[in-house]
């Protein structure tokens, strides 16, 4: 088959990419080899860029370019779309770019393939992601399954990070988000995820094109970019410890997340584009166990073998929720789907992988002023 894979220079698209000529298929990529993800000289600088480039079909280009769409559909039998703007915190400030690259990019593909008769497409797979169910799912003793809605600042100022329900006198018990959970994104990030998700399913199945919804929990391994501050929380922490800098530990640290190793990821997302069972339907990809971000930090500082300060600040960003992780069961009955690698073996791996990178200097302390100057960073009030 011919696939076209939109963001297939970046993180999960350029894995994707080699693992499906691998399979014997014609893999195209439209990518805009984003300074943030790729830096300023691609072809020097991105060493995900230079792994693809001369063993699949690359088209240098944008999704919110109509000209940049047609010129890579032609004979096209399936997109993969991943392009995205995918930073939690960035996105509540950088509103209008993520609502045009996500929001827009989307509404362009689908409307091409509305009105340009000429394509042959007959599978969409859209990377959705697991910030649509915001808070999540939780259990109130007195109440019975709820959604909580976005925390309180006031109580996250005064050192109370935990998700709360009107009416739930006991702490909320947490539960898996299976694909029926409640959608309420706390971010605008996951409003456009919502969004393209929503669109693809709506506009592909009026169509007569098969459509296929992957809701991606937090994916991290091997050739995850180690310069972009805003989003990957293992990226961004391991740049820290090889430059031998603190960490700064959001919250209280017992914040969790499922964290899906990319190899799983890339295995499930093949899953949708090769089984007729996956047509029409959405799934959770994770690894179907929270961690905490304690966890993470303490594990990739103990890998490392790098003893740097690991501070728990108090700091929250506005957007960002509590706790989630996936219910896999319909992913696994229907496309017989189980992750391959667990917490302790896909760490291992990715920090085999960075310590054979060369690590720049990390922007983090940029990303961390930008958010402070927007009013997006707060931190708990201490009383004297």
């Amino acid at each position: 088959m011919k696939i076209m894979i939109t963001g297939g220079a970046g993180f999960i698209g350029s894995e994707l990419a080699l693992k499906l000529s691998e399979k014997g298929h014609h893999v195209i990529l439209l990518d805009n080899l984003s300074q943030q993800i790729h830096g300023k000289d691609p072809a020097h600088s991105s060493p995900l860029y230079k792994k693809i480039k001369d063993k699949t079909e690359f088209h240098l280009g944008d999704v919110t370019v109509r000209k940049d769409w047609l010129k890579v559909l032609n004979g096209t039998d399936i997109i993969v779309h991943l392009a995205a703007e995918t930073g939690t915190g960035q996105s509540m400030y950088q509103v209008e770019k993520y609502a045009k690259v996500n929001i827009g990019g989307t509404a362009l593909m689908l409307d091409i393939l509305a009105n340009h008769k000429g394509h042959k497409v007959q599978k969409v797979v859209i990377a959705s992601s697991r910030a649509i169910y915001g808070e999540g799912k939780y259990f109130s003793k007195e109440l019975g399954v709820v959604y909580p809605s976005h925390r309180n600042s006031m109580d996250m100022e005064s050192g109370d990070f935990e998700v709360k329900y009107k009416g739930a006198l006991s702490p909320l018990e947490l539960m898996a988000t299976d694909e029926t959970s409640g959608i309420h994104p706390s971010s605008v990030y996951g409003i456009t995820k919502q969004n393209q998700e929503q669109m693809v399913m709506c506009v592909c199945q009026s169509l007569g094109i098969d459509c296929v919804a992957f809701r991606y929990q937090n994916v991290y391994g091997p050739g995850q970019s180690l310069q972009n501050p805003y989003t990957g929380i293992l990226s961004i922490f391991s740049t820290l410890i090889k430059t031998h800098r603190p960490l700064n530990i959001f919250e209280d640290g017992r914040e969790s997340r499922d964290f899906v190793f990319s190899d799983d990821v890339v295995d499930a997302t093949i899953l949708g584009i090769e089984k007729n069972e996956a047509n029409g339907e959405i799934f959770n990809v994770g690894s179907g166990i929270p961690t905490s971000v304690i966890t993470v930090a303490e594990t990739l500082v103990k890998k490392f073998g790098i003893d740097v300060p690991v501070n728990i600040t108090g700091d929250f960003r506005i957007g960002d929720i509590r706790h989630n992780y996936a219910d896999l069961t319909k992913i696994s009955s229907r496309l017989d789907y189980a992750p391959k690698f667990n917490f302790e073996s896909g760490i291992s791996s990715f920090v085999s992988w960075v310590n054979n990178e060369q690590i720049g200097d990390s922007k983090y302390d940029n990303s961390i002023s930008e958010m402070k100057s927007k009013g997006l960073l707060k931190h708990v009030h201490t009383s004297s």
